[in-house]
């Protein structure tokens, strides 16, 4: 019934704000209890204690706990997140320059690993136990076991230390910087867009290397996924039927398998999604990528709470917003949930 849809999708935004408020205490508290002192960076560790007492006061950080998270959350209503430490600018224009480069890795990387892992996930399903099977479980097992970061490393001293087929760290040589106007904040795309072809390429060469080595982790769990609702589905009767009636083993997993499991993989790539735009702070690191896992990153060596929170709050909201959008289309795709069965 419409009124059973509605509830549900109310409570699901119910319990988004909800998640939202828990995550942003939470880690507002925990900043402010940790050892790090903004303070000495903002005014200098040879700074008197008149200096450090004005800062603090300025912050307000001489407030109770409480009563900072309600100024703070004030602020935040008021699209107020603070400044940055590290930069003296406001945490949200700096999100806005370092997330375009954390989207346009974790896309290219998600759309990379769906493509190859779902398929490959068939594959193994449908030749069970055979040496396609057996590799690909094996190559799956490396993928979920072996630090991301060991890859990265290794990608760069193998292709760009040695081989050279990779223009190496960062996101576009030195010497393309600028020349593209900034419309939408990725490169691939504003390069697109103002038809400079070289730059592309450019920045191409800088994104496959990351994205590959980031997809192919993620890759590992949608293929193990993927080969489990197979099986589950290959052992069902309605299969062993069609396959009975003599119907192609193409036409099988088109017409029957894969609407199956589409709900199924559409949550699957949704958490894979999100995993990616978070746990791309490591390759960040290592290749020199700008983007909203490096700038994390080093907020937390230097304390700065701000940027922290926001970083924290903007993957909560990325998190809960897939998983939401995923519960939308289990709906869609599942008449049962609609009539509330």
């Amino acid at each position: 019934m419409p009124s059973t849809f509605a509830f549900r999708i109310l409570r699901t935004l119910g319990m988004f704000v909800l998640s939202l408020f828990v995550l942003l205490a939470l880690t507002f508290v925990i900043g402010r209890i940790m050892p790090h002192d903004p303070v000495g960076l903002i005014v200098g560790e040879l700074a008197d204690a008149q200096a450090f007492a004005a800062m603090r006061a300025k912050l307000g950080l001489d407030l109770p706990i409480p009563q900072q998270f309600w100024i703070y959350l004030q602020g935040i209503l008021h699209g107020d997140f603070g400044n940055a430490v590290l930069t003296g600018t406001p945490v949200l224009q700096d999100l806005a320059q370092a997330f375009p480069a954390t989207l346009e890795l974790a896309t290219l990387a998600i759309l990379l690993s769906a493509g190859i892992g779902v398929p490959v996930g068939l594959l193994a399903a449908l030749y069970r136990d055979s040496i396609v099977d057996q590799v690909v479980r094996v190559l799956s097992l490396l993928g979920h076991s072996l630090p991301v970061f060991w890859f990265a490393i290794l990608g760069l001293i193998v292709f760009y230390g040695q081989l050279q087929w990779s223009p190496g760290p960062g996101r576009i040589d030195a010497f393309y910087e600028g020349i593209v106007p900034t419309r939408t904040g990725l490169l691939l795309i504003d390069s697109l867009l103002a038809g400079d072809s070289e730059v592309f390429w450019n920045a191409f060469g800088h994104l496959i290397m990351p994205a590959i080595i980031l997809a192919y982790t993620s890759m590992a769990y949608i293929v193990r996924m993927t080969r489990s609702f197979a099986l589950e589905q290959l052992g069902q009767d309605y299969i062993l039927t069609a396959r009975a009636k003599g119907l192609r083993l193409r036409r099988v997993v088109v017409r029957h398998i894969l609407p199956n499991i589409a709900v199924q993989l559409i949550t699957i790539l949704a958490i894979s999604y999100g995993g990616l735009l978070e746990g791309a702070v490591l390759i960040e690191i290592v290749f020199s990528w700008p983007g909203i896992g490096q700038y994390m990153t080093n907020a937390l060596l230097i304390g700065d709470m701000n940027a922290v929170v926001a970083c924290t709050l903007l993957i909560g909201i990325i998190f809960m917003a897939l998983n939401f959008l995923a519960d939308l289309a289990y709906v869609a795709l599942d008449p049962r949930t609609r009539s509330g069965e």
